[in-house]
């Protein structure tokens, strides 16, 4: 790996994190990226107005866990058919 390669941001590691079989729960956000509770929050609700569709499922024991099931590069343009 080259040392010029552009470090991750951490808007991608979420993203990253959401686009797994498994999601990510709030707790695995905000250790990943060492924001707080409110802070993911936010920026799940930021995904959303972005187009993002979320899926929250249960996750057993762990909590809740939080899926993107649809990225906005996958809706049909508006104006469609």
């Amino acid at each position: 790996m080259s040392s010029k390669t552009k470090p991750q941001t951490k808007s991608a590691k979420v993203i990253a994190q959401l686009s797994r079989t498994i999601g990510a729960t709030l707790d695995e956000i905000c250790k990943a990226t060492n924001w707080q509770q409110h802070s993911a929050r936010a920026f799940l609700t930021g995904l959303r107005k972005k187009g993002y569709a979320l899926a929250r499922e249960q996750r057993g024991d762990d909590g809740t866990a939080y899926r993107i099931t649809q990225n906005p590069s996958d809706k049909e343009p508006k104006g469609a058919a």
